[in-house]
């Protein structure tokens, strides 16, 4: 299947799973559609191990509100929001940013009336790629108003069936995720489901991974948990990227369905910009955040050495 991805020279980002590839020869620079079975077999590049200014890509949460409350959140809540006209600036700051990746996440992104503007001014800058994390309560009604706008969507889910996914995030909240992935399929988007991975949800593991096969998903993503915002206050939840590399090792995946897994070691040094404009980069390991400053303009993107310097 050929679909949207961003390069630039031997890196190559996909913005269905969020992952940077290193591709064996250069590509040329900004968006551009390739084979996903030929990209997604080159190796990935964890933010640690870029050697660049500025990230690969990052993830931007312009909202806070969400109508669901789920206890692995990493939102910090507490966080306010922009105005309107701030948003479309940090969107203006973000295409004209060199980075190949900007995920709208949250909060619940589908709950922001301006959501396909800020994607227009991202894709208008013609580097990046972009795609949005969503819950998928609302993804039913504007998938059609998206379509046009969205490289990929990631919808989480957290359980196979309607009893273990609402129990973690709320009643009615699996048939409608359900629902709105069939609708962006429908429209031609690319859907990724990702679910946090928690001792509480590694049993459902292999039936996850069969749900999205059955739904039509172009890939699943395990996602490990990090001990930041609601997910702080869960540490027993939290498995070892070693044990969590044994998880997946073991299942049975679907034929044509992609799985992949996001350790704490590839999340380490991955930027975030929160609702109220600071952007923070993860620490090495993941496991807490730093760097916390105001983003007023693309140099406040510019990737830091430990000792602080540019």
């Amino acid at each position: 299947m050929r679909r949207a991805f961003a390069a630039n020279c031997c890196l190559v980002h996909d913005p269905a799973t969020g992952m940077t590839h290193r591709a064996p020869d250069p590509q040329p620079n900004g968006r551009l559609e390739l084979d996903d079975t030929i990209v997604l077999s080159w190796p990935v590049v964890a933010p640690a191990d870029l050697d660049r200014r500025t990230p690969a890509s990052v993830c931007w949460s312009p909202i806070v509100r969400c109508n669901l409350h789920c206890p692995q959140c990493l939102d910090d809540t507490t966080v306010s929001e922009l105005s309107a006209v701030e948003r479309h600036r940090i969107a203006g700051v973000l295409a004209d940013a060199d980075i190949l990746g900007v995920d709208i996440s949250g909060g619940e992104p589908l709950l922001l009336r301006d959501l396909t503007q800020l994607l227009s001014i991202i894709r208008n800058g013609r580097r990046s790629v972009v795609s949005v994390t969503t819950n998928g309560w609302h993804l039913t009604r504007r998938a059609p108003e998206l379509a046009p706008y969205l490289d990929a969507i990631r919808v989480s889910i957290d359980g196979p069936d309607q009893a273990r996914h609402d129990a973690i995030r709320g009643i009615g909240s699996f048939a409608r995720a359900v629902n709105g992935i069939r609708a962006a399929i429908a429209e031609g988007i690319p859907v990724q489901i990702q679910a946090v991975l928690m001792r509480r949800t590694a049993g459902d593991l292999q039936d996850l991974v069969d749900l999205a096969h059955s739904i039509g998903a172009g890939g699943f993503t395990a996602l490990q948990m990090l001990p930041i915002g609601a997910g702080a206050a869960l540490p027993t939840e939290m498995l070892s990227d070693d044990h969590a590399r044994q998880l997946l090792a073991a299942l049975r995946v679907p034929t044509g369905l992609r799985v992949r897994l996001r350790t704490r070691t590839t999340a380490g040094n991955f930027t975030v910009i929160r609702a109220d404009g600071r952007v923070w980069r993860n620490t090495p390991t993941a496991l807490s955040i730093g760097g916390l400053h105001p983003l007023l303009g693309v140099t406040d993107l510019v990737l830091t050495t430990r000792d602080g310097t540019a």
